[in-house]
């Protein structure tokens, strides 16, 4: 019996040597051929110097880009995965940033993302993440619901899905009926994860909070189709926290040092005109609910809103409402 194993390791070498190479070494982890041999023991295998050479040849015209130094001594190291560090560490940040996500959830993607990298490299990336005590959704409906809403927008049918708050005990409290929705995109605000699509309750095109969502449903039922004039970029830029409400276009004063909050929150094609030494002016399309009043509350008196006065009145009566609970 353990010949035939023994056998079977050997004629497998080449995928545990793939596997250390991509696993436990790196630019700064180097191998030696000692070092690789004792290595390929753990898994039953023994195998001579010339052999271990012809193999990592083999593996070099496979296409791994397998470096090593000159010399007596030479090391040998993976030059990279597939992913750079960097960029394992930019995708574990996301995942931890992620509110939809649950904290099981994000912890079980960090250690699949860990597994992309070397050992040695997925130490950093452990280093680095924190998901304990960060806000995160309680759903764990959410891979499903998202996998029902993708299918959904490439087949082109509606989809209907229950809808919940949190009451005053932190309980959820679904909504009366279900909502049927024409879906036509998925996107990510601050966080969180909506599905963008025409709602017809409200004859206009709105947005839900998937990690608000209970079971999702395709219907074998067509989509209301999109709208040709429909810019998911514009409807992201005119939408604070994702609110829905009627798109209104507000003229503001700031102040020249504001330029790049502006700039962050509606891109560089905003339209912007000086006005006078240290100011200018903005048109822009928004929803003028709490949520731009709240971002534009936040620059105190270094912004105005210009027109029109309906929601320049708006404005008014919040910070009045405000003054007056406190």
């Amino acid at each position: 019996m353990a010949e035939r194993t023994t056998g079977t390791s050997q004629r497998l070498r080449l995928i545990y040597l793939q596997e250390i190479f991509k696993k436990e070494s790196d630019a700064e982890h180097r191998l030696s051929l000692a070092e690789i041999t004792k290595k390929l023991e753990r898994y039953g295998i023994s195998i001579k110097r010339k052999a271990l050479y012809e193999d990592i040849n083999s593996l070099i015209l496979y296409g791994m880009n397998i470096n090593s130094t000159k010399g007596k001594y030479a090391k040998y190291w993976l030059e990279d995965n597939e992913f750079e560090l960097a960029e394992l560490k930019l995708l574990a940040d996301s995942v931890c940033s992620a509110k939809f996500l649950t904290q099981q959830t994000s912890e079980q993607l960090l250690k699949k993302i860990e597994g992309l990298a070397s050992v040695h490299q997925a130490k950093q990336i452990q280093r680095q993440v924190y998901v304990t005590n960060r806000v995160k959704s309680d759903n764990e409906m959410i891979y499903k619901n998202v996998d029902v809403l993708h299918e959904a927008i490439k087949h082109g049918n509606k989809v209907s899905f229950s809808y919940f708050d949190y009451d005053i005990n932190m309980d959820k409290k679904f909504r009366e009926g279900a909502r049927v929705c024409s879906p036509y995109a998925l996107t990510w605000d601050n966080g969180n994860y909506y599905l963008v699509g025409y709602y017809e309750k409200y004859n206009d095109i709105t947005s839900f909070r998937v990690d608000r969502m209970g079971s999702a449903f395709e219907l074998n039922e067509p989509c209301v189709e999109k709208p040709s004039d429909f810019d998911m970029g514009k409807f992201s830029k005119s939408t604070f926290s994702m609110f829905n409400g009627e798109r209104v276009k507000v003229r503001m004063r700031f102040e020249e040092k504001l330029m790049n909050s502006v700039i962050d929150r509606f891109g560089k094609d905003v339209h912007s005109r000086p006005d006078g030494e240290n100011h200018f002016v903005v048109s822009v399309d928004v929803k003028p609910q709490p949520p731009f009043f709240a971002w534009l509350f936040q620059f105190g008196g270094s912004v105005e809103i210009l027109s029109p006065k309906s929601v320049k009145d708006m404005y008014v009566d919040l910070l009045k409402k405000t003054l007056e609970c406190q």
